[in-house]
Formats: structure tokens, sequence, C-alpha cells
């Protein structure tokens, strides 16, 4: 068995990586060239790993609100759609 104290739940854990993983899609939609992509997933990593170590729920709560808030502050105008996902070009 794993020494580490886990202090989150599991819905927290797969809200923090349904979150990321709109940070990546949302980055996906702006930037078309694949390193460039690439190199912002990084600082969005980066980003995460910054404030993975926070116990605190309050300030967790904060953070994350944030989060949510510069996302949809940056969300694209018009995101990409693969074209065999519903509204796509194919379906």
């Amino acid at each position: 068995m794993s020494g580490a104290v886990q202090s989150f739940s599991a819905a927290h854990r797969s809200y923090v990586k349904s979150l990321y993983k709109a940070y990546l899609v949302n980055a996906r939609d702006w930037i078309v060239d694949r390193p460039l992509w690439r190199r912002r997933c990084v600082e969005i990593r980066a980003e995460f790993e910054r404030n993975r170590n926070i116990t605190d729920p309050r300030a967790l709560a904060i953070v994350l609100e944030q989060a949510e808030q510069r996302l949809a502050d940056l969300a694209h105008p018009s995101p990409y759609i693969h074209p065999t996902d519903p509204d796509g070009s194919k379906w």
C-alpha cells in the first residue's frame, strides 16, 4: 500500500482532470500547428503542477474558480469540431 495520504475524493480528482482536458482542447482550438500546441500543453501542465500541493479546501476552491473563469474567457468563438462528431461536416 502507498504511504501517501490522498486528501481529496475521486470526484475531485475527476473534476480537476476534466478541467485540465478542457484547457488542452481549448488550446487545440486556438493553435493549429502541433509543435506550438505541444508547447502550450506543457505550459498548461506546469500551471496545474504549480497548484498541485494546495491542501486548503478554501484556497483550492478559489484557484479552481479562477481557472474556470480564465477558461471561459479564453474559449474559442468557433471551436474545432471533428468531421464525424455531431454537427461535424460528415455527420
